[in-house]
């Protein structure tokens, strides 16, 4: 059960304070975020594809 809740919470919490993380990540290395979103995406759905397979 906490195989598919876990992933269902970081990703409720990545999108509800996406701004606030896009504004800090900004400030503190001027980058912008959509490389970064991408990457964290691709983590986000191999962590849930390997939490499934096992």
């Amino acid at each position: 059960m906490i195989k598919f809740i876990l992933p269902a919470v970081i990703i409720f919490l990545i999108v509800l304070f996406w701004e606030k993380i896009n504004d800090k990540i900004y400030k503190k290395f001027k980058i912008k975020i959509n490389y970064i979103g991408v990457i964290i995406l691709f983590l986000i759905f191999g962590v849930i594809l390997l939490l499934l397979y096992f």
